[in-house]
């Protein structure tokens, strides 16, 4: 569905990313693992279109999308739920939806899409007039994914859902990033929470200052003795 062949990407001078190579198969949830400044939220814009590739392509279910803008990358099914969730502050949690919506004319399907995120996230349905700025740390990251799913993504880039929440917030987070993959919408996972993130996806990346460092099944790069010490706090 996704291929990332061989990416690199620079700021200026520095090299974000070292030719990294990755796929995500329709149905997965794959996840991206790394301390901070490993490259993960780089390459999640990177596939979204904020970032410009140095070198490498990116193509999305067999069509070539590194060159594409933004909103063209969206049409075509991609979304993204950003890191520190990026909600619209002065707006409504109504109108915050809304806007993930902004690039369909299916209205029937958009109300439907709408009652769904809402069935997924009941805290929402009762703070729609509210403007987002006022919800709390939790409640603007169900925003963020509920936002990301009025897009009707085929493949939908979480980074870092878990970042600054309550462990009972994060469990319920990861327990409906299960739901919306079982719904069938597949996902590329960023985060810093290695042991939620192993446990939830079924294909896991290791990224170390801008290389993939290891790959393979989540559950098994879970028991290795190296991602144990380094990001599960296992010696």
């Amino acid at each position: 569905m996704l291929s990332v062949e061989n990416l690199s990407v620079s700021y200026g001078a520095i090299k974000a990313l070292h030719g990294i190579s990755l796929r995500v198969e329709r149905g997965e949830i794959v996840t991206l693992i790394g301390s901070n400044g490993a490259g993960k939220t780089t390459t999640l814009r990177t596939i979204s279109g904020l970032v410009r590739a140095a070198a490498g392509s990116i193509s999305f279910e067999g069509v070539p999308i590194g060159k594409l803008p933004p909103h063209q990358i969206v049409r075509m099914g991609i979304a993204q739920s950003p890191e520190g969730r990026g909600v619209f502050a002065n707006m409504s949690v109504d109108e915050n939806l809304s806007l993930g919506a902004y690039a369909r004319h299916d209205k029937d399907q958009i109300a439907k899409d709408r009652e769904r995120a809402l069935e997924l996230f009941p805290r929402l349905r009762e703070r729609l007039s509210q403007s987002a700025g006022t919800l709390s740390g939790g409640e603007q990251q169900m925003l963020a994914i509920a936002r990301a799913l009025l897009a009707r993504p085929k493949l939908m880039l979480l980074d870092e859902p878990s970042l600054g929440l309550a462990p009972q917030v994060v469990a319920t987070i990861f327990k409906i990033i299960r739901e919306i993959n079982a719904g069938g919408t597949t996902i590329l996972l960023v985060e810093q929470n290695a042991h939620m993130a192993l446990n939830v996806a079924h294909r896991a990346y290791v990224l170390e200052v801008g290389k993939i460092a290891m790959e393979g099944p989540a559950a098994e790069l879970a028991k290795s003795d190296e991602v144990r010490r380094a990001y599960l706090g296992h010696g």
